[in-house]
């Protein structure tokens, strides 16, 4: 039977919405911020992999072997949830070089690959001073540009450094076309070429190169208007001494200009020894009076030069007075001095007569080597200074060596070495 009664509602169960004045207590925000547990370990949450921000799985391990062996600090208690830092980004870095270093080329490969594809890429060249010499060991002189060419490519400012970097390795080890290559890459990209590449370009074809080679670099660094350091005027000297080429050598000395006061007496001790290792006597008397004249003092290494040719040609007079000549500027002998009076007179068998020459130098003094080595390149090292080098290395400081003393050790060797013994 229908009604005209509208039908009752039924009973709400909706509790009604609580004033706007009412707030939840603090434990019941934690409350509802808690997230459940369902272990008693602790579960520790990671961003989401990037591939531009995280690291493969192989290398946190690493990292992680790296890490351990420091000493750690606590971290704070929500440091699991932040990104990668700049630590991390150094720990990769470094453990590519370690491995670079130990000859594990291909670790090290594929670390560089993930670090110049992340964020961590400004860190490669922070450690290529190290890393690029370490390929250059291993002989993989191709990685070396082409590092030099991604890390400039990522980041063109860097190129400045890195291409000089990379001229260094390569010239050190030798390879002077891929030298070359690096050289005219870096004048295509309108990089300078200041005074440190430069030379160091001069002392890579001096030690490695021919001398056209090497002259022919020397001419490209005259051209450019740098002025050439007094490292590559040694390393060039020693390439011509070690060759003989002695006339060569005294025309490039007066080509740079003896004249110039910032390399003190190098330019005019090098010209003297090109007079002095051909035993041209008065072409070095006459440099000798030039170099006096042009208002340079001489050291004890332009003494040097003129005592070991005196020797070498047993010159007693000159040899006197070049010890005249020392004592009354000061200069004090050392042990090449002695060593040439030694073997001149051992020369001609007037052993006896030392205790005289002597007496003009400082024979009571110690032993002290201060002669450029320029000269041994030349004229080698004497009989008493080659022994007693290896005296004073085999006695060490237990006892005060004199030049006296030293020569008495290299008179009975001689004594000894002249007998016959025989063996019944």
């Amino acid at each position: 039977m229908g009604t005209i009664l509208p039908p009752r509602p039924l009973p709400s169960t909706v509790r009604p919405p609580l004033p706007a004045t009412r707030r939840l207590l603090p434990e019941h925000n934690r409350a509802q911020l808690a997230a459940p547990s369902f272990s008693y370990h602790q579960v520790r949450l990671l961003p989401p992999y990037s591939y531009c921000s995280e690291l493969p799985l192989f290398l946190e391990a690493d990292l992680d072997s790296v890490s351990s062996a420091r000493p750690q600090t606590p971290a704070p208690r929500r440091a699991a949830l932040r990104p990668r830092t700049a630590s991390r980004d150094a720990d990769a870095a470094a453990l590519m070089v370690a491995r670079a270093e130990a000859g594990d080329f291909a670790r090290a490969q594929s670390i560089w690959t993930q670090l110049l594809l992340s964020s961590a890429a400004p860190c490669l060249a922070a450690e290529a001073p190290r890393l690029l010499p370490a390929y250059a060991r291993l002989g993989r002189y191709d990685e070396v540009i082409l590092a030099v060419r991604e890390l400039s490519a990522r980041d063109p400012a860097q190129a400045q450094d890195l291409y000089p970097l990379a001229i260094s390795c390569l010239g050190a080890a030798g390879e002077l076309a891929l030298m070359e290559d690096a050289l005219k890459e870096m004048s295509r990209a309108g990089l300078r070429v200041d005074s440190a590449t430069g030379n160091a370009f001069v002392c890579h074809y001096a030690a490695s190169g021919t001398i056209w080679e090497m002259e022919a670099a020397v001419g490209r660094l005259r051209k450019t208007g740098l002025l050439i350091s007094a490292d590559a005027i040694r390393a060039v000297a020693s390439a011509y001494v070690a060759q003989r080429e002695y006339y060569r050598l005294g025309e490039f000395v007066r080509g740079l200009g003896l004249g110039r006061r910032n390399a003190g007496n190098l330019l005019w001790n090098l010209y003297l020894l090109s007079f002095a290792a051909n035993f041209k006597m008065k072409s070095l008397q006459r440099a000798f009076l030039e170099m006096a004249t042009a208002g340079f003092r001489p050291d004890l290494t332009t003494f040097n030069i003129r005592a070991a040719a005196f020797s070498k040609m047993c010159m007693f007079w000159d040899l006197h007075l070049t010890a005249d000549h020392m004592r009354r500027d000061g200069v004090a002998p050392d042990l090449v001095t002695h060593g040439c009076f030694v073997d001149a007179y051992m020369e001609r068998r007037l052993a006896r007569n030392l205790s005289f020459a002597f007496r003009r130098l400082d024979g009571a003094g110690e032993p002290v080597v201060a002669t450029d080595g320029i000269v041994f390149e030349a004229f080698g090292k004497g009989g008493f200074h080659a022994t007693s080098e290896a005296v004073l290395e085999a006695a060490g400081v237990k006892r005060r060596w004199t030049y006296y003393s030293l020569l008495g050790i290299y008179l009975k060797k001689q004594h000894r070495r002249n007998q016959i013994f025989w063996n019944y």
